[in-house]
């Protein structure tokens, strides 16, 4: 905070000297840092209504507040009368409206890793990885097996957020995974095949799971019903997903969101690797561990 006072009585300083002429409100280091997180909250939010179905609600909203202003320009006292009356109402409607994208915002909020870096809310966890290297090595090797033959998957790693409603759509398993039990629950005309699977830990934790589709209209349009799945629950939670084509055979992933397409077994044992992560010691509030990740730039789809 002293950086920051010294700066803003350098910057006072030169403007006495040499800007006299101009009026100017007294500042001090809380209004800037308050102009700052202002600042910084705006751009988001704008960020955030122009990436979702909400940009288009936004500019129809502005519409009728245009259409208010020239109402009260040329005194239009009926529809002045009807828009006052209407606010309180119009209010709870935008709510009702944004719904969606108000929860979505607020749990990818809740995701964010300067909060989790700062804050550890997990409290009595032990320390252990979520998943040993084995599984990791079982997972990759099942996918390109399946890939190669053009069976399609669907493969969930549930990582901090857990999975429990999605589960329970499903068929539990609670099976120790390996890469014989994945190939055959995906095989082609089996009961198990249709849905996805749910892993936790080292375990199979369900089968024939449905998970929700993305609504994301950036995505490309070549993209299947399993594509988008594992996006939409990528966009609510923190989970890995894995999707084998069935057409291609090609094997993607998609993570917060992004989906990642036609990647290599390199790739894709390193980010389920660096998902591994370790759970919090018990009792610890504030954890300033610093969590190294190496994160391998691919090119991304259009989506």
């Amino acid at each position: 905070m002293s950086f920051l006072q010294d700066l803003i009585a350098v910057f006072a300083a030169f403007w006495d000297k040499y800007m006299f002429w101009i009026n100017r409100p007294n500042m001090t280091a809380t209004d800037l840092v308050e102009i700052l997180i202002i600042a910084f909250l705006l751009y988001h939010i704008l960020v955030w209504f122009k990436t979702t179905r909400a940009w288009t609600l936004f500019k129809g909203i502005l519409v009728i507040v245009i259409f208010i202003l020239i109402a009260a320009i040329f005194q239009m006292n009926t529809i002045l009368w009807i828009a006052d009356k209407t606010i309180n109402v119009g209010i709870i409607a935008i709510l009702v409206i944004f719904q969606p994208e108000m929860r979505k915002a607020l749990e990818q909020l809740g995701r964010k890793r300067f909060i989790s870096l700062v804050f550890s809310f997990d409290v009595g966890k032990n320390t252990e990885e979520r998943y040993s290297e084995r599984t990791v090595n079982e997972i990759v090797k099942a996918c390109y097996e399946m890939g190669k033959v053009k069976t399609g998957a669907l493969i969930v790693v549930e990582k901090e957020v857990e999975l429990g409603e999605f589960e329970r759509t499903g068929i539990e398993i609670d099976s120790v995974l390996t890469r014989q039990i994945l190939i055959n629950i995906f095989e082609k005309n089996t009961p198990l095949h249709d849905g996805a699977v749910i892993l936790r830990g080292n375990r199979i934790a369900a089968a024939t799971c449905y998970l929700p589709l993305s609504d994301n209209l950036a995505l490309s349009k070549d993209l299947g019903t399993r594509h988008r799945a594992a996006v939409g629950v990528s966009e609510v939670s923190d989970s890995l997903t894995i999707v084998v084509s069935e057409e291609t055979g090609s094997v993607s992933l998609a993570v917060e969101g992004r989906i990642y397409r036609d990647i290599d077994e390199k790739f894709l044992k390193e980010q389920l690797m660096n998902a591994r992560g370790i759970t919090e010691e018990p009792g610890k509030f504030i954890d300033w561990k610093k969590r190294l990740k190496n994160v391998k730039k691919v090119k991304r789809s259009s989506d």
